[in-house]
């Protein structure tokens, strides 16, 4: 390399953030500050960037703000969804593949979920939206239980008691022992459910989730 090609240190000593982390950035402050604390230059500084490098990515403060709630549409009620259609050979299997939600954050991030929520309390446009998707989450496990021959308002008043159970589980910011609550899950199965889960549908949920 010639002398005059050779990459000043200054060049290099801050590189630019990708979409990815502005995103992340601005995810973290929404459900530490609420949607008024997520401002550019608040991520800016959070990143150690300048706040130019944000309109590499996004046109303005709304667009990312639309990049955030898409993102908690396409995690919590995506994933959610998909768990239910996972293939299953029983209720109860299907249920830990459920539940599976509640204990990898790369699938449900409740505290995203929180903070959505409180973000719709103030904003119809998005409260429409958090409608939509609670509706989708119900649909998912309504056909959930209905493909193990559950009568359609039998299956509706058990995925009710479901999602207002983790709502409500959500909201009142509730924390357990990780070895208690782990425990515990076979028997919100059972309850759910009304079968008792084999122990091998224990074992495997228990094995998957690091227990």
């Amino acid at each position: 390399m010639a002398k005059n090609d050779t990459p000043h240190p200054r060049a290099s000593a801050r590189p630019r953030a990708s979409e990815r982390m502005w995103l992340d950035a601005a995810l973290e402050l929404l459900i530490s500050s609420g949607v008024d604390g997520v401002k550019i230059m608040p991520l800016a500084n959070r990143l150690g960037l300048t706040r130019t490098g944000f309109y590499h990515h996004f046109r303005d403060r709304e667009a990312l703000l639309g990049a955030m709630i898409k993102r908690w549409e396409d995690k919590n009620t995506g994933n959610l969804v998909a768990q239910c259609a996972l293939y299953a050979e029983t209720i109860g299997e299907a249920m830990f593949n459920l539940q599976d939600c509640w204990f990898k954050k790369d699938l449900f991030d409740a505290q995203l979920d929180r903070a959505i929520r409180n973000w719709a309390d103030h904003d119809a446009a998005l409260k429409r939206r958090v409608d939509h998707a609670d509706a989708q989450r119900k649909s998912a496990i309504k056909s959930m239980f209905e493909r193990f021959g559950y009568p359609p308002g039998d299956a509706e008043v058990r995925t009710m008691a479901i999602l207002y159970t983790q709502v409500g589980y959500i909201a009142m910011e509730i924390t357990e022992d990780p070895i208690g609550r782990i425990d515990r899950v076979p028997l919100y199965v059972e309850l759910f459910t009304g079968k008792s889960p084999t122990k091998r549908e224990v074992k495997r949920f228990r094995s998957r989730n690091g227990y």
